[in-house]
């Protein structure tokens, strides 16, 4: 069972690597050029949400995790090399779960919070936010460089990345590390199901009132252009929170078992480690989905997505044909 593990764990990060940078370019181009139909808000967070993935599955999935399976004693298990990778993959990842928390937020006001709309829900505020967010995070992440020291040294040279002892036991540490635990993932994990849950009421109470305004019965499919426009917001909301929950959710699960019990879980029995495993594997995965929530809910976005595709088979028809007169 172990082997088997192992080798679908190989398989699984090449072919998330093989997705996670071509998927999140993708949507880092479409998006820039701001022709989807979304406002400069909108598009600048998740422009940013597809950078901070594109960061981690370079960061984590390939100059860790594939290095680690496929490239054993290269420069990159170096301690100080390894050390930085593994600080910016923790950034990339704090990113990516924050930008989500921000993006659900802006939505929220948005739906929610027509007073604050106007002078929250701007190009700018958004710049600010998501560069705030991102240098707090950065900064965060800087101690955990100080963490590692050589699993061994060989002709004065030192290897791979230990965790020191003094992280597991000294109270500074160990605040740090419970710091770090409640930054990313529970707040943010709370934040979002908070923001969807009180999105949902809004909505709710505020659709009987403007049916109730309008005067439509139940039988009456009567358009309502305010409603259809939130009707769009809500869906590409839901659908993004709803994806981060669902793939992060058994990586929470997890740490809260281990957390509650007082479990060790590098001492887990086989089917504990897996299920830890599984957690983990899903949250890599929560980087590779949005570019798709994009195309299924976005029509503008699917479009440019498929004069991309078509581009490269279009020029070379037309090249093969200027050749031939």
């Amino acid at each position: 069972m172990d082997q088997t593990f192992y080798n679908v764990k190989r398989i699984y990060y090449v072919v998330l690597a093989a997705i996670g940078v071509p998927v999140n370019l993708v949507a880092i181009v479409i998006l820039s050029r701001e022709k989807c139909g979304l406002s400069t808000c909108t598009t600048r967070y998740l422009v940013a949400m597809a950078t901070a993935d594109l960061l981690v599955v370079i960061t984590e999935v390939i100059l860790w995790r594939i290095s680690w399976y496929y490239f054993p004693g290269t420069f990159l298990d170096i301690t100080p090399v390894c050390a930085v990778i593994l600080v910016l993959s923790r950034a990339a990842a704090d990113c990516s779960v924050w930008f989500t928390v921000t993006f659900t937020f802006d939505r929220f006001v948005v739906i929610c919070c027509r007073k604050l709309k106007t002078k929250y829900c701007t190009g700018k505020t958004a710049a600010v936010v998501l560069g705030t967010t991102c240098m707090l995070l950065c900064l965060k992440n800087v101690p955990f460089y100080f963490t590692h020291v050589p699993g061994e040294v060989i002709d004065n040279v030192p290897w791979f990345c230990d965790t020191i002892p003094a992280y597991f036991t000294e109270p500074g540490w160990v605040g740090f590390d419970l710091l770090d635990t409640v930054l990313t993932p529970l707040l943010p994990f709370a934040l979002i199901l908070l923001l969807n849950a009180l999105t949902v009421r809004h909505i709710l109470l505020s659709s009987r009132v403007r049916q109730g305004l309008r005067g439509v019965s139940k039988a009456e499919t009567g358009s309502d252009p305010e409603m259809e426009s939130r009707r769009k917001s809500v869906i590409l909301l839901f659908a993004i929170s709803g994806s981060f929950i669902l793939l992060w959710l058994i990586y929470v699960i997890d740490f809260l078992y281990y957390s509650i019990t007082g479990r060790n879980p590098d001492y887990y029995n086989d089917s504990s480690f897996i299920f830890g495993e599984v957690g983990v594997l899903l949250r890599s995965l929560s980087c590779c989905t949005n570019t798709f929530i994009y195309g299924v809910t976005q029509s503008k976005f699917r479009e440019h997505v498929k004069g991309a595709v078509k581009y490269p088979v279009t020029s070379i028809i037309q090249f093969i044909n200027n050749q031939n007169i």
